[in-house]
Order: structure tokens, then sequence, then C-alpha cells
């Protein structure tokens, strides 16, 4: 029976064809074009890159309604998870939302000054509760999780508070695409305010990719962890 999701075993050419999004993994991986009809596995091996993992990344966001089973999540690399993250926080702050942000000045310079000031105090909320986000898991979350494999306990600490503070970050990013969509002058920039709303629900959507790979995968593997090393 051919399977309804991606695997290893096929063309990675055919993948990308598939769903040209994923290409937007490929920094997070340390992957490159050029790889010609070799399949998954293959250029992942020559990569040294896990192919199960890469591949597990790929159907979360290539497909709505999967999710990876137990036994995918526990064959998981914790730290390799850890690495993928900590990529895939300087991607979205050094490109993604550099860009946004890049596609933004342009209008806002176009804008009367009430405009202005509103966009722009609208999308450096964001970046900071962006900024503060991830700096709480690179400096709390993950150092929690290195250091317990490692077998040093963080006292008065576990992944539950995480689970439990772990909220979405995008409701800015949503009242500055309703900003966009229904405030501004009508008469201007058509191009450029549909280029840049684009790129707003994209980076909505990878980001919900992303907090489901740590709800439904990081936080599973560490509450395992505690159970092996004691929490």
């Amino acid at each position: 029976m051919k399977s309804l999701f991606f695997t290893t075993n096929m063309k990675l050419a055919d993948i990308i064809h598939a769903d040209y999004k994923l290409l937007l993994l490929f920094p997070r991986f340390g992957l490159n074009l050029g790889f010609g009809d070799k399949t998954v596995k293959e250029y992942c091996d020559i990569s040294g890159v896990p192919a199960s993992f890469f591949i597990m990344i790929c159907n979360i966001y290539a497909f709505e309604h999967y999710l990876p089973d137990n036994k995918d999540i526990e064959a998981t690399d914790v730290n390799q998870l850890i690495l993928y993250l900590q990529k895939s926080h300087a991607y979205y702050q050094d490109n993604r939302i550099q860009d946004i942000q890049n596609q933004l000045l342009v209008i806002a310079e176009n804008c009367e000054q009430q405009h202005r000031k509103v966009l722009n105090r609208f999308f450096e909320e964001y970046k900071n509760e962006v900024i503060n986000h991830f700096a709480y898991e690179e400096n709390t979350v993950f150092p929690y999780i290195q250091n317990m494999i490692k077998g040093e306990k963080s006292a008065g600490y576990q992944i539950e508070i995480f689970d439990q503070n772990h909220t979405n970050i995008d409701d800015k990013l949503n009242d500055l695409k309703n900003i966009i969509i229904k405030y501004l002058p009508r008469n201007s920039m058509l191009q450029e305010k549909t280029n840049i709303l684009f790129n707003i629900f994209s980076l909505e959507e990878d980001l919900s990719k992303h907090s489901l790979i740590e709800d439904k995968i990081l936080i599973p593997l560490v509450r395992k962890l505690e159970n092996r090393y004691g929490k």
C-alpha cells in the first residue's frame, strides 16, 4: 500500500515538486540544492542529517493532519531536535522577520504619520515578543534538557512549566495583518501590501508548525527523559 505521507525512500526532488514550501526547511538542516535524483535517505546520509528526522519534519509541514506516532517520537534524538529548533529560531529572526521588517519600512515611509507610527509600533512589539520567547527557550528550556541528559538536575524546574506557559506568539502579527488589510489607504502600494501580507501569512503558518513540533515532540520527549533521569 502506497504511503499517504513522504518517506525517506522517495526522491528529494519529487518531494519538493509536491510541496515547494519545504524549501524553507533547507537552511535549518544545512541542506542545499543540486542533489540530482538522490533519495531523501541518500542525500541526508551525505549531508550528515538524520533522514527519518528530516522526513518527519517535512511531513509535519506538508500535511495538515499528520502527527508523528510514538515510535517516531521516541526515535528522535533530543540533541538533534534542539539543534533544529535553535537553527529555526535564527532563521526566523535573521531571515523571515527581517524580510517583513524591510518590506514594512517601505510601506510605512509612504504612509501618513499616524499609520506609520501604528505599523512600526505593532511590528516592534511583535518582534520583541518573538525575541523574548526564543530567548527563554534558548537560555532556560534547552539548557535544562541538555543538563538533564548529562545527569545535572535543575532544581525547581521541569518541562511542565514550559508546557503551561507555551503560548502562541502570533496575536500581534494578526493585528498587523488586519491593519494592512483593513485600514491603510486604499489608493497606494497595492503590490507592496500584497507581498508583505503573503509573507506574514506564510510566517504565521510556519510558526504554528514550529509550535506543534515543540508541543507534540519536544515536550513528550522531555517528559520521558524526566521519568528516566528524575525530575
